[in-house]
């Protein structure tokens, strides 16, 4: 028997405690797993050794199910970059030493790109000094479902669900008066635009949801974009307009950028948020009609009253099979969904080398997005569709959901 360490990284989104919660229910009935820690802040709480132990509340399944439902990373979350082991293998001999000073044999990392190249790198290290008394796998998380190797990631399903019909919401609220007016909703996404395009989703009821929709992987025109404005205000008094926040110009210039300074992030992401109130100024001036720019921000990865009872069981399958695939030595790989049809919905639960996922980005195909660049096609929402489907019991108590904390700041 050996010890289990589980660690959350990236941006939190409502679907990775459910990932969490599926790891803790299958070492519950594993004959392989002693002792379970979960490290506070991702690896950057492995390497300061900020542990706590989880085994008491995988035993309680009313703390589960509450667990399963609290958004956000329950262990912590941190935007750490590993430096490559093959310039500098320090840091990673204090890792591989802190876990055998705990008799962690097997590491199971939740997160996104930047997560998966962790994992990639210390996986690929153990191998290379020829450590195999360690299992490094990697659970996918991210709202920006931008990962490869998965048809789809966890948290994307809630997200998904949160914008369609926040923009189902809104689209309500602007009908009701009879003077021009445009709506920009920004949505998350620097290169994929996966959640922009779910917008579309708030169609599949009564209302007629965005006119317009741009997403990041095609070029953005401005002069077109005042010119699709003008045509959609023709038709309708109010439109609904969502934009991805990384909409590039046909350079590859972020819109964004004409307001933004040059900081980036640990891992060399530039801060690009604010296309909104770009487009809504630049509105304001060309049309003179009134213009509201909407960015949702943290709204769409945290939103888990909304949350998709699909994307939350699937959430917990793969923590399930991320626990098979670390006892069963499948160092250096990360679990992922493989879809086999769109209806019925059908999956199964996969294993695919993290290293073809570390540092990839998956776009969304050009040809789902119509010709002219302002909205998606049938074949986005035949993918779409399925993943924001169910809900969700969410327990309650003093009018508020339920959440579970594992860990206080301090």
């Amino acid at each position: 028997m050996k010890n289990l360490l589980i660690a959350q990284s990236g941006g939190p989104t409502v679907a990775i405690n459910a990932t969490l919660v599926g790891i803790l229910q299958a070492a519950l009935t594993s004959s392989h797993i002693k002792t379970i820690y979960g490290a506070i802040h991702g690896i950057q709480g492995v390497v300061n050794e900020e542990f706590i132990i989880l085994n008491d509340i995988m035993q309680d399944t009313s703390t589960l199910d509450c667990l399963a439902q609290t958004p956000a990373a329950a262990l912590g979350s941190c935007r750490f970059k590993l430096d490559d082991w093959r310039k500098d293998a320090k840091l990673y001999e204090t890792i591989v030493g802190i876990l055998k000073a705990y008799d962690i044999g097997y590491f199971i990392y939740t997160g996104g790109n930047d997560s998966m190249d962790t994992v990639c790198k210390l996986s690929e290290y153990l191998n290379a000094i020829g450590d195999t008394s360690i299992c490094v796998v990697g659970a996918p998380k991210t709202i920006d479902n931008d990962l490869v190797g998965t048809d789809h990631c966890p948290g994307f399903g809630s997200a998904a669900k949160y914008v369609a019909v926040t923009c189902q919401e809104l689209e309500r609220d602007i009908s009701v008066y009879d003077t021009p007016a445009v709506t920009i909703v920004e949505v998350m996404g620097r290169n994929a635009g996966w959640l922009t395009a779910a917008s579309a989703l708030s169609r599949l009821g009564e209302g007629v949801g965005p006119s317009l929709i741009y997403i990041c992987e095609r070029a953005f025109d401005v002069e077109q974009f005042v010119k699709d404005v003008q045509t959609k205000l023709v038709e309708r008094k109010a439109i609904l307009v969502v934009v991805s926040e990384g909409v590039k110009d046909k350079e590859g210039t972020y819109i964004s950028e004409k307001v933004q300074s040059k900081v980036q992030d640990e891992f060399g992401h530039k801060y690009i948020a604010g296309v909104g109130q770009v487009l809504a100024q630049m509105l304001r001036e060309t049309l003179g009609c009134k213009v509201r720019a909407i960015e949702l921000n943290l709204m769409q990865r945290s939103a888990a009253h909304i949350a998709s009872k699909v994307d939350l069981e699937e959430s917990k399958m793969l923590g399930m099979k991320a626990l098979n695939c670390v006892v069963e030595g499948l160092s250096g790989h990360m679990v992922a969904i493989r879809r086999i049809k769109d209806t019925p919905y059908q999956i199964e639960y996969v294993a695919v080398p993290v290293s073809k996922v570390a540092n990839i980005e998956r776009t969304v195909p050009l040809n789902w997005i119509n010709d002219e660049g302002n909205d998606v096609t049938k074949e986005m929402l035949s993918y779409l569709t399925p993943l924001i489907q169910g809900e969700v019991y969410t327990k309650y108590e003093k009018g508020i959901p339920k959440h579970l904390i594992l860990y206080h700041n301090k």
